[in-house]
């Protein structure tokens, strides 16, 4: 890969103290304005802006974009003159951007995100039957509501495109009210959720979901009668993230039954990484039900009978409350109800 070429960017004697001061000085003194940023900005300098940002590279956002270099370093240099500042500063790692370039970021990707809804919305209006979905999706939803939904989907409307990005909320939360996805499907955060990073959140509950605890199908507890979170101790556990609220619920249980936390566990989000772990040792994780049916039904892993642990959680999706939905994510939601109003009352 070609290292980055900063040839049209301001050069090392502009980088000095003094010029430093005096680029502060001219952006003291320098007002943007909306007829400005309309009459002067070009919607293609935004997106290679927003990839250089992204990549810290030069060189990496024009091989993604499939523009030769020059052109994406005309583009910065551009913008850089029209605000009368350094955007990035160069290094032989890449680039880095200054306080302008994460200010400008923040506001651009917004913009980007936008311009994709309007895209769907046109194209849904002129009749096209496609669109755009990004899903952010939890282990709640990963092995049956999303999936299916996804299936009826793209069945219905095979011209609607859905990437799908799994994580924990912590994660998935921010990128919603960044516009970097357009829906999270999975178990439902509580009520001071309702707001992430100053951008009203709307959170929709479908169904309850229960939790079981599960192993092995050759685990040495299958086929126990009941078991006590004395005996769940000393085994390995498949623990969520500590920052989930799942995990403070499992802490919750064994401290209200004094029994104390065990100390031999896995911190894992992935479904099937923790079913492979599941089925080759013996260790014991809690799953949403229906995360881990279809794979009680194969015989792959065996229930533990226990009532030591409470349910779950609401299981449903959260979307901006200051956005409307794009008819394709729309479409989504619709078969997201129905296959939660198909689902049996009780696992």
């Amino acid at each position: 890969m070609a290292p980055d070429r900063l040839a049209a960017f301001p050069s090392e004697q502009d980088r000095r103290p003094g010029r430093r001061a005096g680029t502060a000085a001219r952006m003291s003194n320098f007002r943007i304005t909306p007829n400005a940023l309309s009459h002067k900005l070009k919607l293609h300098q935004l997106q290679i802006f927003e990839r250089v940002l992204a990549r810290r590279s030069l060189s990496r956002a024009a091989s993604e974009m499939h523009l030769t270099q020059p052109t994406v370093t005309k583009a910065i240099h551009d913008l850089e003159a029209f605000f009368g500042a350094t955007l990035f500063e160069r290094s032989n790692r890449g680039v880095t951007p200054t306080e302008l370039a994460l200010v400008l970021g923040r506001r651009v990707h917004a913009m980007m995100a936008e311009i994709r809804y309007m895209a769907d919305d046109i194209d849904a209006v002129l009749g096209g039957a496609s669109g755009h979905v990004v899903v952010g999706t939890l282990i709640a939803a990963s092995a049956k509501l999303l999936p299916e939904a996804i299936a009826r989907l793209m069945t219905e409307h095979p011209g609607i495109q859905v990437t799908v990005r799994e994580g924990p909320s912590a994660q998935l939360l921010p990128a919603l009210a960044t516009g970097d996805v357009d829906i999270v499907v999975g178990r439902l955060p509580g009520a001071d959720m309702a707001s992430i990073s100053g951008v009203a959140v709307d959170h929709h509950q479908l169904y309850r979901e229960d939790l079981c605890l599960v192993a092995g199908a050759r685990h040495p507890l299958a086929g126990a009668a009941r078991v006590t979170l004395a005996e769940l101790a000393d085994h390995i556990w498949i623990l969520p993230a500590p920052t989930s609220p799942l995990r403070a619920s499992i802490e919750r249980s064994f401290f209200d039954a004094g029994v104390r936390l065990p100390t031999r566990h896995v911190e894992s989000l992935s479904l099937l990484t923790n079913i492979g772990i599941l089925m080759h040792s013996d260790a014991l994780a809690l799953m949403p039900y229906d995360a881990a049916a279809q794979f009680l039904a194969m015989g792959v892993l065996t229930r533990l009978p226990t009532d030591a642990f409470g349910a779950f959680g609401d299981v449903g999706y959260s979307i901006r409350a200051d956005r409307p939905l794009t008819p394709a994510c729309l479409r989504l939601v619709d078969y997201l109800k129905q296959i939660a109003a198909q689902r049996p009352a009780s696992a």
